[in-house]
């Protein structure tokens, strides 16, 4: 399975530890591309951001529709051992959940969950969605796709952006959205939650306030399965690496990162 994988390396590396990006649903490495993986490289990091099969320009697009979530945490793993030394793994709404499943497993320094996927799973989450759009659901079953979920501009701002983010820019992370993995929604549902109990790794949990796919509450509560607080960000909506305020995001990142492991002298 070739993986899609885009690093940055820093013109001067001040941190030994590299970092691993995991994207969500729908999405992509691009989607860290765009703003984080030039942020995080110009603080000292070496960054990597792994598309999943089945996303972006990796192998696996034919059978995404059955790929599970074991799938796509074999392919973290993957990513993380071309790496030097064990990276910080950040993960982002889906990419929470698979980032989550990761560490029950393997070990890691430090882990940052931004807008996760819930411990509970996403059933609260499918019956707003079906509630909001029941004929659109019904095609998502229907079909065996969640496409239809995000196949217009303004579906993919009510999911993913703020009004405050301009309606070119939601075009143009529009335009790179994909489908889904239908099986990947079951495990997300039911088949494949997390266990909090077998994970040690320390945890940064951040939401966002105007999250319409994981509330705050959801991200709170996830946050306390690890034994820590999340921080929520105002005026933000899901996709929180791409909304107008993602270097508030990237910068509360940066100094957790910095408690844990100080730049060299």
């Amino acid at each position: 399975m070739k993986l899609e994988i885009i690093t940055r390396h820093p013109a001067e590396e001040k941190y030994s530890t590299p970092l691993l990006f995991v994207h969500g649903a729908w999405h992509g490495a691009w989607c860290w591309d765009a703003y984080f993986l030039d942020f995080f490289a110009a603080q000292g990091f070496t960054v990597q951001a792994v598309s999943l099969r089945g996303h972006g320009h990796s192998d696996g697009r034919s059978t995404l529709r059955w790929t599970r979530i074991a799938d796509y945490v074999e392919d973290v793993a993957e990513a993380a051992h071309q790496l030097p030394n064990p990276p910080i793994v950040i993960g982002h709404s889906m990419g929470g959940l698979v980032v989550q499943k990761y560490l029950e497993n393997h070990a890691a320094p430090a882990a940052v969950l931004l807008a996760p996927l819930p411990t509970s799973g996403v059933l609260a989450t499918t019956l707003r969605l079906a509630r909001r759009h029941p004929l659109i659901f019904a095609m998502v079953n229907l079909k065996l796709s969640l496409y239809p979920l995000v196949a217009t501009p303004t579906l993919a701002r009510e999911l993913f952006f703020s009004a405050s983010l301009a309606d070119a820019k939601v075009k143009e992370h529009w335009e790179q959205l994909q489908d889904e993995s239908f099986l990947g929604f079951l495990d997300m549902l039911a088949f494949s939650l997390p266990r909090p109990k077998k994970v040690t790794t320390p945890m940064l949990v951040l939401g966002a306030e105007k999250d319409t796919v994981f509330h705050p509450e959801e991200v709170r509560a996830t946050a306390r399965a690890y034994n820590t607080e999340a921080e929520i960000f105002e005026d933000m909506a899901h996709d929180m690496m791409l909304e107008p305020a993602w270097q508030l995001v990237a910068e509360r990142i940066i100094d957790w990162l910095k408690q844990r492991e100080p730049a060299r002298s």
